[in-house]
């Protein structure tokens, strides 16, 4: 009989500890992979889905692009990534607040461009807003060449 109760337990356990719900990070990580993924297909409403209407978007050059801008230019092909890699993510959650960084490095094929490859550093800030984490800010760095 006891035997039968700690297996029962056991597997209430089990199926509790399945059963919760992803970590902040977790969610920012997909997020972030998603963001990642609607870059490179350009799809305007995959874009839309994850970012806040008050983003602000700075590029390693100096220039910040606003929402209405940063999604044209990916859907237009204006900014045409063909490959993101990105490597060294670490996150840091503050309350409804993440602040990521990490190494970036793209293919491109920008409109009226020659092919090329960009290599940088970037800091994303997402918010929680409800249950889905939304990309508010971005800038990029270039990364400084070893000497």
């Amino acid at each position: 009989m006891i035997k039968k109760i700690i297996f029962t337990l056991s597997f209430f356990m089990v199926i509790a500890v399945s059963g919760q719900k992803k970590s902040d990070a977790q969610e920012v990580t997909e997020a972030a992979e998603k963001l990642r993924l609607a870059m490179i297909s350009g799809e305007k409403s995959a874009l839309e889905s994850l970012i806040l209407p008050e983003l602000t978007y700075g590029h390693s050059g100096g220039h910040i692009d606003d929402t209405t801008e940063f999604v044209d230019k990916l859907v237009s092909k204006k900014s045409d990534f063909l490959t993101i890699d990105i490597t060294n993510q670490n996150i840091q959650i503050i309350g409804n607040t993440a602040i990521v960084r990490h190494h970036f490095y793209a293919t491109t094929a920008d409109l009226g461009k020659a092919p090329g490859d960009v290599t940088l550093d970037i800091l994303l800030v997402w918010t929680k807003v409800k249950k889905d984490w939304k990309l508010l800010a971005r800038q990029a760095v270039k990364v400084e060449k070893k000497k």
